[in-house]
């Protein structure tokens, strides 16, 4: 006599299974890699480094909502502070324009005169010469 292979009483039991093996699908844990790495032939961790562990709490269960916001470590500037920075930076400006404006004079040199050739030349017929009977050219 055959049974059938998924009775009624074996049915609760498998969806159990079904259900225990999805759970287990979505967690972050891989049974052969951890494995693997244990015994050196797999991904290796690396080390956090240390601006990372620095910069994140220790504790990440959740996200503060409602709670204030931590004061400035360094304070804001006065006014006084602002002007000083200001005209800083002004007199910044101005030891730029002043440094561009005598780069700008430097550059106006007038543009050296071309070497000229004496007119008999025979460097300069020879070459003529070279160029038309290079030439592809037909009349």
């Amino acid at each position: 006599m055959r049974t059938k292979l998924f009775s009624i009483p074996h049915a609760p039991a498998f969806a159990l299974v079904l259900l225990a093996a999805s759970g287990v699908a979505g967690c972050n844990s891989n049974p052969v890699r951890d494995v693997a790495t244990s015994l050196g032939a797999g991904p290796q961790l690396a080390p956090t480094p240390d601006f990372v562990a620095r910069s994140r709490p220790a504790n990440l269960d959740y996200m503060p909502i409602g709670t204030p916001v931590p004061e400035r470590p360094t304070p804001a500037r006065t006014a006084a502070e602002i002007k000083a920075a200001e005209a800083e930076l002004d007199a910044l400006r101005n030891r730029n324009e002043a440094a561009g404006a005598a780069a700008a004079e430097l550059g106006k040199t007038p543009p050296p005169e071309p070497v000229r050739l004496p007119a008999n030349s025979s460097a300069n017929t020879s070459q003529q010469t070279r160029q038309k009977a290079n030439s592809n050219r037909r009349p």
